[in-house]
């Protein structure tokens, strides 16, 4: 692309280049940045000057200062493609006043120099502000975009409504209210340390937000303070806080040869008293972290002693036995101290005196052992016998492997035999009540033909107005757990049976569309949970 220009005034400023350079110092961005700014300033005043429907552009010359302005006319190949005659010409027309001109090149007229009045000045300068505003704004986004997760010191500039605002030196940043310790006061001028944790771009510019109450904050303090975490040899797995109250950390160390807790103490404790002190006080406790969960519980409820631990995998809770006097000490004021370790390990925890579990375990034994005399006609004895093995359900003696009731002390082929043919003919009984059951309620065929809906599901739905299979898709997990029989159905089971009732409706709409593999493709968006299927179902 050609440009033919014809000569024209011009103007030396070489105070503009030290004023460019002395703003790219202060500002910390590039000098070329504040000069093109200056352009589009004297460019702004000059379409002030000679109208703005003209297309003039204005350069400065990085080395003398010279500013130019010219008015640029882009040549068309005919008259027809002129969408604008101000700013363009046909290629007829512009050979008259360059004889090489062609489409596509643009003729170029220079324009004296503006004489800057004070209205266009201030025009300029607000341009130039802007411009140098929003090169700082790209600056610093830029340069803090890639340091969350990092820990920074400045100092406190002012407090807006009880938000710190602290300066990082090339930058401002914003530590909340809830993001501050609790009863953690701040006044101008003093110096902080936090973590960023998050950087964003809005229309005032970036902001950039400062915790000190994030669990991460405990961790890179530590990291500072403890060589063996920086150098990889000991590894911080969790960390949950109540901010300024106690904390939990676990930590791993990936050297056998050393114990991951002392090192992060400190000899005498003072690696850990410099993070207690940046943390006002706040009480920490470093556990060494364990792949058993069972293990790694125990060791999180510390100072507690703990009896006993049984856990459940399908609903993520762990359930935890302690001595009678221990109870107030695992709980922790206002339970803080099972809340943290809950935190810390992402289970459930469930805490039980000695006292508590043994009731509820003799509770147990007798509402299982009276289930087993009703639903087999058998005595106490065998009934007994049945619960201590372990089973907790008919189903279960129905379909076990025949051998494992051989093994029962006491018990023979015959009455082994008989238990299993026992346990059938209830169950068959059961159903067929059920059925009966269903029928008076009116619940429709394909409703008990979706996936995973046992006939006592089909009952309870039927007593809850729920009869055919669209008024099971309509409903949401919760609605489909609080419907059926206590205990009987988890999330994750619920969320697979209401996926298949919904099942057609992908189906139809696949049809209708041509699609293929959008049931599918739904389906996908409910993770798969473990079920409740009983031993042998």
């Amino acid at each position: 692309m050609s440009e033919y220009m014809d000569t024209g005034a011009s103007q030396t400023r070489p105070e503009l280049i030290e004023v460019a350079e002395a703003v790219a110092r202060d500002k910390g961005i590039e000098r070329e940045e504040v000069l093109e700014a200056m352009e589009q300033a004297i460019q702004k005043a000059g379409r002030s000057k000679y109208g703005h429907e003209h297309d003039i552009r204005a350069t400065i010359n990085r080395s003398t200062g010279e500013i130019g302005l010219a008015r640029y006319v882009e040549v068309v190949e005919t008259p027809e493609e002129i969408e604008n005659e101000i700013t363009q010409i046909d290629q007829a027309a512009a050979k008259k006043k360059e004889k090489d001109a062609e489409a596509g090149d643009y003729l170029v007229d220079a324009l004296p120099p503006i004489d800057f009045g004070r209205i266009a000045a201030q025009t300029a300068k607000q341009v130039i502000v802007q411009k140098v505003r929003e090169a700082e704004r790209t600056r610093q986004f830029d340069e803090y975009k890639h340091r969350i997760g990092e820990v920074v010191n400045g100092l406190v500039k002012r407090i807006e409504y009880g938000n710190v605002v602290v300066d990082l030196s090339r930058a401002e940043a914003m530590l909340r209210r809830d993001e501050s310790i609790p009863r953690e006061h701040f006044n101008t001028g003093d110096r902080v340390r936090a973590y960023i944790v998050d950087v964003r771009e809005e229309a005032r510019g970036p902001q950039i937000f400062l915790s000190r109450t994030h669990p991460q904050f405990m961790a890179k303090l530590f990291a500072q303070e403890v060589p063996e975490i920086y150098d990889g040899i000991i590894e911080i797995k969790a960390v949950a806080r109540d901010p300024g109250s106690r904390a939990k950390i676990a930590v791993l160390s990936n050297d056998s040869s050393i114990d991951p807790v002392g090192p992060c103490i400190g000899m005498r404790g003072s690696r850990v008293q410099a993070v207690v002190g940046e943390l006002q006080g706040e009480k920490i406790d470093i556990i060494q972290w364990s792949p058993d969960p069972a293990a790694f519980i125990v060791n999180a409820l510390a100072p507690a002693e703990v009896s006993k631990v049984v856990l459940d995998e399908e609903t993520n809770r762990i359930e935890v036995v302690v001595p009678d006097e221990q109870l107030s000490l695992a709980i922790g004021r206002r339970g803080q101290n099972v809340r943290l370790a809950s935190q810390l390990s992402g289970w459930d925890i469930d805490i039980l005196t000695e006292a508590e579990e043994s009731d509820r375990r003799t509770e147990e034994f007798k509402t299982r052992s009276l289930m087993f005399v009703e639903a087999l006609d058998v005595d106490e004895v065998i009934a007994h016998l049945l619960v201590t093995e372990g089973f907790s359900s008919v189903e279960e003696v129905a379909f076990v492997p025949v051998e494992d009731l051989y093994e029962i002390e006491g018990f023979d082929e015959e009455i082994s035999s008989e238990l299993r043919e026992r346990a059938r003919a209830y169950l068959a009984e059961k159903d067929e009540e059920l059925a009966r059951r269903r029928k008076e309620l009116k619940v429709t065929d394909d409703l008990a033909e979706v996936e995973g809906v046992t006939p006592e599901l089909l009952v309870a739905l039927g007593e809850n107005d729920i009869k055919t299979r669209d008024d099971l898709a309509d409903l949401a997990a919760d609605e489909l757990m609080e419907f059926a029989p206590a205990g009987t159905l988890l999330e994750g089971k619920a969320n697979e049976i209401i996926m298949a009732a919904r099942a057609h409706w992908f189906e139809e709409d696949a049809a209708e569309t041509g699609e293929e593999g959008v049931g599918a493709e739904a389906g996908a968006e409910v993770k798969d949970a473990p079920g409740d299927k009983p031993l042998g179902g």
